[in-house]
This record gives structure tokens, C-alpha cells and sequence, in this order.
């Protein structure tokens, strides 16, 4: 298995292939690219690297499905986002387009020990 670093763009795929089947089922390459908006040639660069990290599992003209680690990697990725969107939009006013932007950005650079945190502050301040 290649290591690979956990680039926002890496996330950025395990995110969409999680937000594409919540269940765990198969997706498809073309269902990605429409995801992420990017050409079909850069997904299958893309989850070639994924298939060599263990992310995912996909055959050639197969589908998609996210390994153990990638869906674990998956569901930190989307809770970070999530929990960053509602803190922009409930604790400092944003709109729901800027939150969604921003937490976009912020979900790829802040470190689980501050992810963390944010979640614990979050689970106190707001309820559900």
C-alpha cells in the first residue's frame, strides 16, 4: 500500500464519494467528476492514487467504493465540515454560501486536536 499524503484534493474525493452513497454502496467515476466538477481523466488519475493508498476499491470501468480507512477518513472530513459550517453560520452569522465556502477551506487545514475541541465547543453551545 503507497502512502499518500491526505491532500485537500484527496479529501476532497473521499468527501464526495461519501456524500455520493452515505450507505457504503458502489459510485461511479462520471457521478464523482460531476461531483467535484472536474473532467473524468482527473478522476481516474485521481483514484488510481486512492486505490494505491487503500482508500478505495474501484476496477477499470468499475465502481467505487470506499475501504475501511477510507470511509473512516471519509466521515472525519464531513463531520469537520459540518461542524465548521454550522459554527460560521449559527455562532459568527455568515450566509449559508460563505459558511459553505469557508468551512470547505478550513476543514483541510485544521488539526484533529483542534477538530476536536471546535466539536466539544460546538456540542456545548448549540443544541441540536
Amino acid at each position: 500500500m503507497k502512502q499518500i499524503p491526505l491532500t485537500p484534493a484527496v479529501e476532497d474525493f473521499l468527501e464526495a464519494i461519501l456524500a455520493l452513497a452515505p450507505d457504503g454502496t458502489p459510485v461511479r467515476s462520471i457521478d464523482v467528476s460531476s461531483q467535484l466538477g472536474i473532467s473524468r481523466a482527473a478522476v481516474s488519475k485521481a483514484l488510481a492514487n486512492l486505490v494505491q493508498a487503500g482508500l478505495i476499491e474501484h476496477t477499470p470501468y468499475g465502481s467505487i467504493q470506499l475501504t475501511e480507512s477510507g470511509l473512516a477518513r471519509a466521515h472525519v472530513i464531513t463531520q469537520s465540515h459540518q461542524m465548521l459550517k454550522r459554527f460560521l453560520i449559527e455562532i459568527l452569522g455568515l450566509d449559508e454560501t460563505t459558511a459553505e465556502q469557508d468551512a470547505c477551506r478550513l476543514e483541510h487545514v485544521i488539526s484533529d486536536e483542534t477538530r476536536q475541541q471546535w466539536l466539544h465547543y460546538i456540542a456545548r453551545t448549540l443544541p441540536d
